[in-house]
């Protein structure tokens, strides 16, 4: 019985060293306390105090992921994707994105005038080329077909 109280001291230890460096999902919490050895039925509670006291937000985490991936030129389908990997179900990222950089199809636009020259008329490689760039960076065909649309880019 005296072990316990140490046990989730050296817990909540660790969670706050961890959250202390950057925000984490409680999914995120848990993974890493297992991989140091901690027992699942152990750390729940700790990180429901922490909830509680604030330290940990997984609203605060998605957020806080979702501008940095969206700064970093992802898109809306890989975003979603990396959020849900790490517990988070849903988040508005279109308001998110509102904010940032004024909407997915400017993003998207900046990914692409970042990496590629203005060129209107490409080589059916070089332009599947480009829309799978852009898809594994989360954007979906139809976004991409509009960006190329607006673009005028074409190819042979």
């Amino acid at each position: 019985m005296i072990e316990e109280p140490h046990v989730a001291k050296e817990i909540k230890e660790v969670c706050l060293r961890l959250l202390a460096r950057r925000e984490h999902s409680q999914k995120e919490l848990l993974a890493k306390l297992a991989l140091r050895g901690f027992d699942k039925d152990e750390v729940l509670p700790v990180i429901d105090e922490l909830v509680e006291q604030g330290w940990q937000d997984d609203l605060r985490y998605a957020e806080s992921y979702a501008r940095f991936r969206i700064l970093k030129g992802y898109g809306p389908i890989r975003v979603s994707y990396e959020l849900s990997q790490n517990g988070i179900a849903a988040l508005d990222l279109d308001a998110i994105v509102q904010i940032e950089v004024g909407g997915w199809m400017a993003l998207l636009e900046q990914v692409y005038r970042k990496k590629y020259n203005h060129d209107m008329l490409l080589e059916r490689n070089e332009w599947a080329k480009r829309s799978r760039f852009l898809l594994h960076r989360g954007f979906s065909g139809a976004m991409i077909g509009a960006l190329f649309d607006q673009l005028d880019i074409r190819f042979l």
